[in-house]
């Protein structure tokens, strides 16, 4: 005879809330630097490339070691590790700070990739470990990829507002009173809990997987921003290979660091993939909508950033419903199924935007997040039910990097076909850099005398318009592809409940000073 999974209780839900202090803030990360660029050129005069790893460099580093953290904090504890990656996010960000050399500011967001590798897969895990109930489960994720989506948006807005009444510096400092407090209330809230039998950390699996993954990703990104390289695809090469050398070491090794026996599990498999698939929507559209607003509706950075926050409404209400859609016994498969079905929707809409469409634009984008939320909160929620809680750390990992290889992906490929279109639509006879970008276009038309500026100027908002339609297009039909997928491949995909039960009691161990 089974027994019911133990619910959660005031305690956990407290410590929830304290676990979304780290994720808001390493979300944010990712770009909190937009509006504090211009102000760190001025003060710390980095060279071109300097200012690339600037900004690139966290990304780069929270992507290339998310699986080794996932996998140490299944090892030496999932509490422990966060209390540890929080401390060194708080003193990377103080470091960042008061940076007086550039060297320095990406030396400092370097430590930042780190301390967020440490925090993303160890809340994930946590949030696993402390509701095992199936239906609290299912709402704690969902929180959980609300606040991460909306964390992005936030995170430029915050930026725009410091920036203008601070100095630059204190985008940085914000994370310190949040890692203070996860620092003080996390001992006391968190359950400590590991793998109890975890093998040796294999130490070999950590350059391959740094070398399988970063390559790929700098490709992928460097194609969307810059366009066809034969460098570009040479470094996407070379990641292929090594992630083929990764995925051999995990399968031949005594202990690896990502067991093969994960992909095995029910349902963790199809929810990984199409999880990237919903990444590869999410950011496709922002390489769009954030150029829209400012570049073809002539928004300022601050005006088109607190504008991108109304599609939040929808994102916070998305996944929360989608919990109570499950709880009311609505089949996994169907809700993603409609989530994937939303978004396309979304991107819909945004073909139908002409040069002038602000609320159009910006209800796609609400469409569009809210429907890519609750495809990512149910199988977040599917993946880490499917593996063993004393996997959860790898499993979370996994999700993880499937998410930043997915975004940066549909990036650069919605990148390309906007590109493309793009250039067939400017005028032949424009001068190179208008045909390059609208930025570009934008640029030169301001030097152009009269009515030949404002020709070229309207006639690059107008080309880009259609660029950005033909990528929604495709990316459409695709997120309908993806919903056939999750409607076939999710199919009585259920999880045991009872299967929590013997994991959170025999395979998770909790320190004494545990909850």
């Amino acid at each position: 005879m089974t027994t019911n999974p133990s619910r959660a209780g005031r305690r956990e839900w407290t410590a929830l809330g304290v676990l979304m202090l780290p994720l808001l803030l390493v979300s944010m990360d990712v770009s909190v630097l937009y509006f504090a660029i211009p102000e760190i050129s001025a003060d710390l005069d980095p060279t071109g490339t300097q200012q690339l790893w600037i900004f690139d460099i966290y990304g780069f580093v929270l992507a290339g070691l998310l699986m080794t953290m996932g996998s140490l904090g299944d090892r030496v504890g999932r509490r422990r590790l966060l209390l540890v990656g929080a401390a060194a996010f708080g003193a990377a960000s103080l470091l960042a700070a008061y940076a007086h050399t550039a060297e320095t500011l990406i030396a400092a967001r370097a430590v930042l990739g780190v301390g967020g590798a440490t925090l993303m897969p160890t809340t994930m895990a946590l949030v696993r470990t402390m509701f095992t109930d199936p239906a609290q489960r299912a709402k704690a994720i969902g929180l959980w990829s609300g606040v991460m989506t909306a964390g992005i948006a936030l995170g430029s807005v915050m930026s725009g507002v410091l920036v203008e009444h601070f100095w630059w510096g204190s985008v940085f400092l914000v994370n310190l009173p949040a890692m203070a407090l996860l620092l003080i209330l996390g001992p006391v809230l968190l359950p400590e809990s590991k793998n109890p039998s975890p093998g040796r950390f294999d130490l070999w699996s950590v350059p391959l997987s740094l070398a399988a993954v970063l390559p790929v990703i700098y490709g992928v990104k460097e194609l969307a921003a810059r366009g066809w390289n034969v460098g570009h695809v040479v470094s996407i090469t070379v990641g292929l290979l090594f992630a083929a050398l990764f995925v051999h070491r995990q399968r031949t090794s005594a202990s690896p660091m990502i067991p093969p026996a994960l992909f095995r599990g029910h349902g963790f498999t199809p929810a990984l993939v199409l999880n990237t698939v919903s990444a590869f929507g999410m950011m496709g559209s922002a390489y769009f909508t954030t150029q829209y607003l400012q570049s073809v509706l002539g928004k300022s950075a601050l005006e088109a950033a607190l504008w991108s926050l109304l599609p939040s409404v929808l994102i916070g209400a998305a996944a929360p419903v989608a919990a109570q859609l499950a709880q009311r016994g609505v089949e996994r498969a169907h809700l993603v199924t409609a989530g994937f079905t939303f978004a396309a929707c979304g991107y819909g809409l945004l073909a139908l935007t002409g040069t002038d469409s602000l609320w159009l634009v910006l209800a796609a984008c609400g469409v569009l997040a809210a429907g890519i939320v609750v495809v990512m909160s149910q199988l977040t929620d599917l993946a880490l039910s499917s593996a063993p809680v004393e996997k959860a750390g790898a499993a979370s990992s996994l999700l993880e990097t499937g998410t930043e290889f997915g975004g940066a992906l549909g990036m650069a490929a919605l990148g390309s076909i906007g590109t493309a279109l793009y250039r067939h639509g400017v005028p032949a006879d424009a001068p190179a850099p208008a045909r390059e970008t609208l930025g570009g276009a934008l640029a030169v038309a301001a030097e152009l005398p009269g009515r030949a500026g404002d020709a070229l100027a309207t006639a690059a908002r107008e080309a880009f318009t259609d660029g950005m339609r033909g990528a929604a297009v495709a990316a459409a039909l695709l997120l309908l592809g993806a919903a056939g997928l999750a409607a076939l491949g999710l199919r009585n995909i259920r999880v045991r409940p009872e299967a929590d039960t013997t994991n959170a009691g025999q395979a998770d161990r909790l320190s004494p000073s545990g909850v």
